[in-house]
């Protein structure tokens, strides 16, 4: 498989080349060039098959060019010693829970296999790279775990004054780790800026070998369409009707990796989510997006540090427009019916799950005349552990959701390796002398 530029599909690139250099000169985002058909795959497999199986036989079927099945199978099961589950409400509502990486983040899959990517290719390629990294704690602790003893990455990771965590001592680049932590003398839009005039500097980005961990990066974001196989692999033999999935939409990362799980066969009917101001229903109760009458070529660049994937999303759906209506159903959701839903679902099933999965399955609940009009099944994509959420569930109701210890861990404050001011100077000698 290669990848083209959502500004410039005639310029393909290998999957390498996107994920070390991620943001394309044109200001676009790498997305795949073809519509592989992986239904052989897909269909092979069922529940027997392990999260880090699945990602490895739809690894070397996507990018076989590039990566042998041995190589495919080490990714995965290098980068997945952890697994999304599966539960079954009723009868036609299921949850797939992407909590269970060690920092409860559905963002520990995508760090971890793009770090997992990484490492295999500097290592062949006898080079090393730089990731450049904005976090309050929860990002940061995705990549250092799944940069953890990486002998050819290390990570940058820029903190607003106050806000250091997420990191152990040993990660730290001075104690022996890869991991280099710095408290910016900001706010976090400040360290947003700074990554931004970093990443407008083309000298810096190859001096340094700079790359990103967020879902700009298809390496990031290409692993998050394994969940939607591994959900169905759990399903076939038990739903016979239509599936759908539910979520709320964030910057649109795992309902695109959805969009390309479906264009790449797998037996999917549509997605639910929560209505935002760029994806929304229109007045016929059909899918719309805000800014498609700009083309995508005439577009601002894309922001490296706080993407957006719904240019992906239109991109998908760029030579027939129409099509998105028959597979994104979205339905505007307020805060009483995202409470209504958390409520429902904890009375209902004892189900204790974040307020935005409440806002899934309130979604659900409007779409209901689309999922269950032929008997189908609808299952909600829960992101992040209940435990963030516990005050918010408490005030709805909920008994106190434990947090496990390494989430705690991740919440206390820490000290960085260096504080500095927030200007490209001041990063750039950080980066000169650790090199």
């Amino acid at each position: 498989m290669q990848f083209v530029s959502t500004r410039d599909t005639n310029q393909k690139v290998s999957f390498a080349e996107a994920i070390l250099k991620p943001v394309p000169k044109d200001g676009g985002m790498y997305v795949p060039a073809s519509e592989d058909n992986l239904r052989p795959w897909i269909l092979h497999l069922d529940a027997s098959s392990s999260f880090s199986s699945i990602a490895g036989s739809l690894t070397s079927a996507l990018l076989k060019d590039e990566f042998s099945p041995l190589i495919s199978e080490n990714i995965a099961q290098t980068a997945f010693p952890f697994s999304p589950e599966l539960k079954q409400l009723d009868k036609n509502l299921f949850v797939l829970e992407l909590f269970h990486g060690p920092t409860g983040s559905h963002k520990d899959f995508g760090v971890s296999y793009l770090a997992s990517c990484l490492e295999h290719i500097l290592h062949m390629e006898n080079k090393k790279a730089t990731v450049l990294a904005v976090t309050n704690g929860e990002t940061g602790a995705c990549i250092a775990n799944a940069f953890r003893g990486k002998k050819h990455l290390r990570a940058v990771l820029l903190y607003a004054k106050g806000t250091v965590r997420g990191f152990q001592e040993t990660d730290v680049l001075s104690q022996g780790g890869n991991i280099i932590p710095l408290e910016i003398n900001g706010s976090e839009e400040d360290c947003f800026q700074l990554v931004r005039d970093m990443y407008a500097d083309q000298n810096l980005i190859e001096k340094y070998n700079l790359s990103l961990a967020n879902s700009l990066n298809i390496g990031r974001l290409l692993p998050h369409s394994f969940f939607y196989t591994y959900a169905f692999s759990r399903l076939k033999k038990i739903v016979y009707s239509d599936i759908f999935y539910a979520m709320t939409p964030g910057n649109y990362g795992n309902l695109v990796a959805g969009l390309y799980s479906w264009k790449f066969s797998l037996p999917v009917n549509g997605f639910i989510a929560t209505s935002t101001p760029e994806l929304y229903d229109d007045i016929q109760g059909k899918c719309a997006v805000s800014n498609s009458h700009i083309p995508l070529e005439k577009r601002n660049v894309s922001d490296p540090v706080n993407p957006s994937n719904i240019e992906r999303l239109e991109e998908i759906f760029a030579h027939n427009p129409q099509v998105i209506r028959a597979m994104v159903y979205p339905a505007k959701i307020n805060e009483s019916e995202t409470e209504a839903a958390f409520k429902e679902l904890y009375k209902n099933y004892k189900a204790l799950l974040d307020p935005s999965t409440a806002g899934a399955y309130a979604a659900i609940k409007k779409r209901q005349d689309i999922i269950y009009a032929d008997d189908g099944a609808a299952v909600l994509l829960s992101r992040y552990h209940p435990s963030f959420f516990a005050d918010q569930a408490r005030i709805w109701g909920a008994e106190k959701v434990k947090m496990p210890e390494q989430l705690v861990e991740m919440q206390k404050k820490q000290r960085a390796e260096h504080c500095i001011e927030a200007n490209k100077q001041a990063l750039e000698q950080i980066l000169k002398e650790s090199t």
